[in-house]
């Protein structure tokens, strides 16, 4: 699924998301994929004219590639650096979906992509990680418990000031249990486990 939602508000980024969205499921068709999930009921028309041009029957089976993938594959350590937009970027994608979870919401946009339960646990779950492998930014700093702290910090404060009347919904609470899950010693295995405490 492609996580660019139309925009009703905004019709350059309306535009963007569909532009990314017909080149997600472009790919896709020409890898062999035979349709694709959206995440608004505004692509469905734009994702099935990507794939009725692709291909004039019913499927694609003889597109399906022969892969072997490997243990060491999956061990794999991938290039790129850890910079600190991409730890903030983290941290708030975190906060904003937890405060919508723990207010009773399973999918909400956020930086104008869909988002649910996946991205909130490959986010703190990558933040845990670079805590605790010794990981360090591409300008040198490691990534420690008090750069999170600070960093979160510094997001939390700017989500509270967005918000209209000091309504701050559940970000108290998505704060707590993004520092309890990211800061604790082991591996916590599902964020909802331990954020179940703060459903009513």
């Amino acid at each position: 699924m492609s996580t660019y939602i139309p925009r009703r508000d905004d019709q350059a980024a309306n535009e963007r998301a569909l532009g990314q969205v017909r080149t997600d499921k472009e790919r896709e068709a020409s890898q062999g994929f035979d349709g694709a999930w959206v995440a608004h009921p505004g692509l469905v028309e734009p994702v099935h004219q990507v794939f009725s041009k692709a291909f004039a029957s019913d499927n694609q089976l003889h597109k399906i590639p022969e892969v072997r993938v490997t243990a060491s594959d999956l061990l794999a350590i991938p290039s790129g650096e850890i910079t600190e937009a991409g730890l903030r970027n983290n941290i708030s994608a975190c906060l904003q979906y937890v405060d919508a979870w723990v207010q009773g919401s399973g999918a909400v946009a956020i930086f104008g992509l869909m988002e649910d339960t996946a991205t909130a646990e490959i986010a703190r779950a990558q933040l845990w990680q670079w805590l605790n492998s010794n990981s360090k930014l591409a300008d040198g700093r490691p990534v420690t418990g008090s750069l999170y702290t600070e960093l979160r910090t510094d997001e939390l404060a700017k989500l509270v000031e967005a918000r209209p009347h000091g309504n701050t919904g559940a970000l108290d609470k998505a704060a707590e249990l993004l520092d309890d899950l990211v800061l604790s010693p082991t591996f916590v295995e599902f964020l909802t486990i331990p954020g179940y405490r703060y459903l009513e």
